[in-house]
């Protein structure tokens, strides 16, 4: 469990849930050992836009369309960042097991907009067996990220 998520939620006095599930790597995996809907978990995929890494938060069972959050980030160009990129800002996290929260990693978060309609938003917590849930509306206050479509299924 990152300590430094669970130290902020708790200095902030935010009710958070954490869950333990056995080992998996895709967001869509995770979701599934931990019986939540594939809207609910929020994967975070790290990108590159104009230079700067970013975080794209998107529910598990979708894809991130750079070409949104190019529009979105107002940026010129975005890409997907490579690990090597990006695994050093996160040394308590296992790759690709990064929390939504940028602001304790100094990046921008754009959210998928469908998901904010959700009560509860679940997530890794730093491992690929360890979650934290909490609600969409704690998540939204605490972090202030920008509300935006950057899923293609929601624009076709």
């Amino acid at each position: 469990m990152l300590k430094k998520l669970c130290d902020y939620l708790d200095k902030h006095n935010i009710r958070y849930l954490t869950m333990r599930h056995s080992p998996a790597i895709t967001a869509q995996e995770i979701a599934e050992a931990a019986h939540i809907h594939g809207q609910e978990f929020a994967k975070t995929v790290i990108v590159n836009l104009d230079g700067n890494l970013v975080m794209a938060v998107l529910p598990a069972s979708e894809k991130l369309d750079t070409d949104l959050l190019l529009t979105a980030g107002h940026g010129e160009k975005a890409e997907l960042a490579g690990e090597s990129e990006f695994q050093n800002r996160f040394p308590e996290c296992e790759v690709g097991a990064m929390p939504p929260f940028g602001n304790l990693f100094d990046m921008d978060v754009y959210i998928e907009e469908s998901m904010t309609s959700n009560n509860n938003i679940t997530f890794n917590a730093g491992t690929h067996t360890e979650l934290i849930q909490m609600s969409m509306e704690d998540f939204l206050n605490l972090l202030q990220p920008s509300v935006v479509r950057i899923c293609k299924s929601y624009t076709e």
